[in-house]
């Protein structure tokens, strides 16, 4: 990853998102194998391995030749140790066709992920709450993710409300990259999406549109047994994404 953060974040709390495309489907097999692996890797306090789908947002479609982990670590070191000596990082780099990897500070969250808060393994839950610098709307990309396990009863109604958000989602400029990943098919889903500031974060939650006509009915006729929303600031990254790296883009304007 390009220039990890030599100050603050190295001894706190930190978060890390790894998207890895392969060349063929069979590599659903790592799903399975990378699990006790990850299970015994030191200071990695929090983890999902997560499918994708093919939509910007969570949807029924999967590519099953694309993966993701989302880690939550001890300090800087950990992950350090993890990328320099993991046979799950070795994997990457030798077999990914594509992969792109994000360090991120986290900025704020709320709600459980499997019953558990994922930011509440560091010194303290107050502190992780305060990780990263000050920030004021506008000021820097920030990196969003958006986690639900769905109510079977409210799956059909969660499923046609996707695609009006997926157009809503392409059509935002402040957007600058988003996927929809998962942990299990259909009923615990997730989101992962970067975007230039807080106020544009902000302006897609809140204006008038799909987006929020969804976020009213998921309130009112409770479709989610458990969900949880964080927000980071992405400080370092490193690879592709679709063919580019949508942080640097944002950082040489």
């Amino acid at each position: 990853m390009d220039a990890p953060s030599t100050g603050a974040a190295d001894t706190r709390v930190i978060a890390s998102f790894h998207l890895i495309r392969y060349a063929g489907v069979d590599a659903m097999r790592h799903m399975a194998f990378d699990r006790p692996l990850l299970r015994r890797t030191a200071g990695l306090s929090f983890w999902r391995l997560l499918g994708t789908g093919r939509g910007r947002s969570m949807s029924l479609g999967a590519d099953l030749r694309r993966w993701a982990l989302f880690a939550v670590w001890e300090g800087e070191p950990a992950l350090e140790e993890f990328l320099a000596r993991s046979p799950v990082a070795a994997r990457w780099g030798d077999e990914a066709e594509e992969s792109w990897h994000v360090r991120l500070a986290p900025l704020g969250s709320r709600g459980r992920w499997g019953g558990r808060d994922p930011f509440a393994a560091g010194p303290s839950a107050a502190s992780v709450r305060r990780a990263g610098p000050a920030r004021t709307a506008g000021d820097g990309p920030v990196a969003v993710l958006t986690r639900a396990s769905i109510r079977p009863s409210r799956l059909v109604a969660f499923y046609r409300s996707v695609p009006d958000v997926d157009r809503e989602l392409r059509r935002e400029d402040g957007c600058l990259a988003s996927i929809g990943v998962g942990e299990w098919p259909l009923a615990r889903q997730a989101t992962f999406s970067l975007w230039d500031d807080e106020t544009a974060v902000t302006r897609f939650a809140y204006r008038a549109g799909a987006h929020r006509t969804v976020i009213g009915r998921v309130r009112g006729e409770g479709w989610y047994a458990e969900e949880m929303f964080a927000r980071f600031t992405p400080y370092a990254s490193r690879g592709t994404w679709d063919g580019h790296d949508p942080l640097r883009a944002r950082r040489a304007e």
